[in-house]
């Protein structure tokens, strides 16, 4: 299945806009792609925060690297 017709699964949630933020760009280093999603993604304190919030903060791959994308952030 090609990458570009895979859907978008959540692989990990972080409580600080950040935190994911950091995780995908280390999925981006191994050459996977993904993005931050969620409700509330601006943060308490309006645009541009990355702190904590109130419903956390998805990290989504294709469905294609699900396994790859745990490896990469689980350190292994």
């Amino acid at each position: 299945m090609p990458e570009d017709s895979a859907r978008w699964v959540k692989i990990a949630t972080f409580s600080a806009g950040f935190e994911a933020d950091f995780a995908v760009q280390q999925l981006a280093a191994a050459g996977i792609d993904a993005i931050a999603r969620g409700n509330d993604i601006v943060g308490i304190f309006g645009p541009g925060f990355s702190g904590p919030t109130a419903r956390g903060v998805d990290v989504m791959v294709p469905s294609t690297v699900i396994e790859d994308a745990r490896e990469v952030l689980s350190g292994g």
